[in-house]
């Protein structure tokens, strides 16, 4: 195919009928994608279509996945450095095609280095508006909320970012359903109190009021991840919070020791392996002093906290939690909800929930949340 000599190069602080997915700066240019599910998306009536990306990473690969009208088309690792690539081409130039990509990896505490731009566009057309959808969800998890294990074959074990997809994921799905926009704010391995190894800093709660506050480095200081973030530009219907697996999993894992203070936490196990009441409490503390901030920022969202695709453990505890905040503060916009659990033939990769999992989880979950949009 010869090349195009009709395409034109715009950075996208220049672009006017952009819709940017994800919580974010308000800079674009360039535009940093944080979050799992972050992107941009475009309706683009042209026949080529590249995009200028630029990546860096010391350990954990970003990749991503390309929508066009809907249906995902490719996915791919980005390797480091600053380049193009291009979207699609040899299209009909006469129709407008819904493009979204989309970030398929979460944001990598572990990987100070690891960040994801996007520059410019370069194509042969015109852009036009994105149509709003009608809700906004706001989905707050761990592991399962990224996506971890959701693609892949089930013998899968490594800790590598192939295996993460916002895609083929019950947040994605649960939008679709309900026709909604979507974020999310996910880390593996993190909790309400702290993280399935007992870490008490690997909570994400503590971090919720910044734009990415999780992430390290001096990289994402410059990049703005830890500036507060503007909650009255982007304000949920619904808000799902999915937090509670790795919190059961810490009364399962050593004690967590500071290597500098020698502090150390441990959620205990009594005697006869039960979970400890007190430390119980702790948990039921923190989450409800969650709902107090998600309420502090979020008025008018219904809360949904729904739990329960690797296991109940922390049910009766997360139930204590909500009662108890309802009772104190008459917030009677917060429920419980009980997803399903994974089985031998819906789990996927590294033993957490594989797509037929997250379909079924959406399924349900969608059915649930839609009594509360009915009424905007």
């Amino acid at each position: 195919m010869k090349e195009n000599t009709n395409l034109k190069v715009q950075p996208l602080y220049n672009i006017e009928n952009l819709k940017v997915h994800g919580r974010t700066t308000n800079s674009l240019s360039p535009l940093v994608l944080f979050w799992t599910g972050s992107g941009i998306e475009l309706n683009a009536k042209s026949s080529e279509l590249w995009i200028e990306f630029e990546v860096d990473y010391d350990l954990y690969e970003p990749w991503i996945s390309v929508l066009i009208n809907s249906v995902p088309v490719s996915r791919q690792m980005l390797t480091a450095g600053r380049y193009w690539i291009c979207i699609f081409r040899g299209m009909n130039e006469n129709t407008v095609k819904n493009i979204r990509i989309i970030r398929d990896v979460q944001a990598m505490n572990g990987d100070p280095n690891c960040s994801l731009q996007i520059h410019a566009l370069k194509f042969d057309g015109e852009l036009y508006p994105v149509e709003e959808k009608p809700y906004k969800l706001e989905f707050i998890g761990d592991s399962i909320t990224s996506g971890e294990g959701a693609i892949g074959a089930k013998a899968e074990e490594d800790w590598i970012s192939m295996w993460f997809s916002s895609i083929k994921n019950y947040t994605a799905i649960t939008a679709e359903a309900l026709n909604a926009e979507y974020r999310i704010i996910s880390q593996s391995g993190w909790g309400v109190l702290s993280s399935w190894d007992n870490n008490p800093h690997f909570n994400i709660p503590e971090y919720y009021e910044k734009v990415c506050g999780l992430l390290t480095g001096e990289k994402n200081v410059a990049l703005g991840a830890f500036k507060e973030n503007d909650f009255n530009s982007w304000q949920p219907d619904i808000i799902i919070v999915n937090l509670g697996t790795n919190d059961g999993g810490a009364f399962n894992s050593p004690e967590w020791k500071d290597s500098v203070t020698g502090e150390t936490f441990k959620q205990k196990l009594n005697e006869d392996g039960s979970y400890n009441e007190e430390d119980l409490k702790a948990f039921e503390t923190a989450a409800e002093n969650f709902l107090i901030k998600l309420r502090k920022y979020n008025k008018t969202a219904h809360i949904v906290w729904a739990y329960g695709m690797l296991g109940l453990s922390m049910m009766p505890s997360i139930n204590r939690a909500v009662d108890s905040y309802i009772k104190r503060t008459g917030d009677k916009k917060v429920s419980v909800f009980q997803l399903p659990n994974t089985t031998n033939e819906t789990v996927g990769a590294r033993s957490h929930p594989g797509e037929l999992s997250h379909k079924k989880a959406a399924a349900e979950l969608a059915d649930y949340i839609s009594q509360f949009l009915t009424t905007k």
